[in-house]
């Protein structure tokens, strides 16, 4: 994938993409929230049961399990590999650390909560990046942590990734150029 050079390109390859794959890009972030919650509720549904020992809870599971299946193909109705679980995974650790944060800001320790409300926008972005294919996971290996290897990946991964003027005045790493491109791209107040 070549590295976009401007501001400019960066908007026509959008625009391209929109007319390649006319997704609706709010309603899709609206979608993740509503598949977020579904992920919890099967988890709930499993701990009333462990909890309550009625297997009624247990047998709603599947139910909500369908519906968030049903849902997440609008979202991402072609993937390879693991791509599917990991977006799932992503979503559900999001919406916990989002849960977690809250929960932190609510007992008064308002520097933790911000953390996790961070880390839990860099895992959406992620999920973003995934599925809209601006993350090439062929490149994406273990490697062993060492400066100059990890220097050698974060290079070959920012050259994939379109660079914007938010980001130049913020880190340059991926994630940072994921939360640049979820600020223009995935706007739930754009109709």
């Amino acid at each position: 994938m070549k590295k976009i050079e401007n501001v400019k390109e960066f908007v026509e390859k959008i625009d391209s993409a929109k007319k390649v794959n006319p997704k609706d890009l709010s309603s899709d972030q609206d979608l993740t929230i509503a598949i977020m919650n579904l992920i919890s509720i099967e988890e709930h549904l499993v701990f009333s049961g462990a909890k309550t020992g009625k297997n009624s809870f247990y047998d709603l599971v599947q139910n909500i399990r369908e519906m968030r299946k049903t849902l997440m193909q609008k979202v991402i109705p072609a993937y390879e590999g693991e791509v599917w679980c990991i977006s799932k995974h992503l979503l559900a650790s999001s919406m916990r650390l989002m849960e977690v944060g809250t929960k932190q800001q609510s007992l008064g320790h308002k520097e933790e909560a911000y953390k996790l409300f961070n880390q839990a926008y860099e895992l959406y972005c992620l999920f973003w990046g995934l599925n809209m294919n601006m993350l090439n996971v062929a490149d994406v290996k273990w490697i062993e942590d060492k400066t100059e290897d990890m220097k050698k990946l974060s290079e070959k991964i920012d050259a994939n990734i379109p660079s914007t003027p938010e980001v130049s005045e913020e880190k340059t790493g991926t994630l940072s150029k994921m939360k640049a491109f979820a600020r223009k791209a995935v706007d739930c107040c754009i109709e």
